[in-house]
Order: C-alpha cells, then sequence, then structure tokens
C-alpha cells in the first residue's frame, strides 16, 4: 500500500494521513465479511474480487473442503467452502453468500462466506496476536483488530491454505 501524504501550505511539511502523529501506526486495510456469525477480515491486498455464489463443478477426490471449481473469466479456479474448513456446520446458500476470489501463493483460489459487510480501515496497534486457546483455535487467525464495539477476527490466508497444498487443491483445478 502506498503512504498517502499531504503537504501543509502554511508550512511546506508532508503529513502522513496513515499516522495520526500520537503513536498510531500505519492503517491496516480489510475486507471484513462474516461466517457462522463472526466477523472475519482479509487485507485488501490479498483480494482480487468479489463475486455473488454461482455454480459449482466438483471435483472427484477434491479435500472436503473444497466444494467444487468455477470458470472465472477463462480461468478455472478452485472454491473453499470456508464454514467446512473452520468445521462449522453447512448452510444452504441466499443471495447474501458471496465469493471472495484471493491469490495464496501464486494460486488463485475463492472462498464462499456468508456475507460481505465492507472495506475497513483499521490502526495497526488495535490489532493483537490472537489468544492463546489452543493451536487449532488460532491456526488460521494472525489476529485480533479490535473496532468500537466489536471484534474483527483477522485471517492468514497462507496458513489457512498451507496444508491445504498438501491435500492438492491447486491439483484440483
Amino acid at each position: 500500500m502506498e503512504a498517502q501524504t499531504k503537504t501543509n501550505e502554511n508550512t511546506g511539511s508532508t503529513v502522513n494521513l496513515h499516522d495520526s502523529g500520537q503513536g498510531h501506526a500505519a492503517l491496516l486495510q480489510l475486507v471484513s465479511f462474516h461466517i457462522g456469525g463472526e466477523e472475519f477480515g482479509l487485507d485488501i491486498l490479498r483480494v482480487q474480487e468479489i463475486i455473488r455464489i454461482q455454480a459449482l463443478t466438483r471435483v472427484p477426490n477434491s479435500p472436503d473442503f473444497v466444494d467444487g471449481v468455477i470458470n472465472l473469466r477463462g480461468k478455472v479456479i478452485p472454491v473453499v467452502a470456508l464454514r467446512r474448513r473452520f468445521g462449522l456446520e453447512e448452510l444452504a446458500h441466499d443471495k447474501q453468500t458471496r465469493i471472495v476470489v484471493v491469490e495464496v501463493r501464486g494460486t488463485v483460489l475463492g472462498f464462499i462466506v456468508d456475507s460481505v459487510s465492507e472495506v475497513l480501515r483499521i490502526p495497526k496497534d488495535t490489532v493483537e496476536p490472537p489468544p492463546r486457546l489452543g493451536k487449532v483455535e488460532r491456526e488460521y487467525v494472525s489476529g485480533v483488530g479490535k473496532l468500537d464495539n466489536r471484534l474483527l477476527i483477522l485471517l492468514d490466508v497462507d496458513r489457512l491454505m498451507c496444508d491445504a497444498e498438501q491435500f492438492g487443491v491447486a491439483a484440483s483445478a
């Protein structure tokens, strides 16, 4: 992300718009979405696009969390059901269900989410490390962002799909 600056016309000095000057670090720009009643966030630079749910083509012998593949402008993209990946009960897709298309380690993937909320900007210093509840609970979480009256779980897509590559997600495409 490029640093945005503004020049003060009176003094000629430059101010970083991502720094409040009061100890706040740069801002994180995130796409927020919901899965199973929880709000998650992904770095906006990782998100290529957000599309409506569409018909998926099932691929035999693919990992159980891979719902299938889609054809997106001539590219075959594996689609991962994040509810299943997180061990949550499956729900029927509705008009809010979206596929968030991201690039993970050179592979373009789609993540099925319950709904996409908004693009948020939060100061890096409001993000804390994931709570130490055990390896499984925080395995895919890079941190927890504190917003006014809610928490935002920040996903680490590299770790989320790290073991998936061993299962051949990219090969299913």
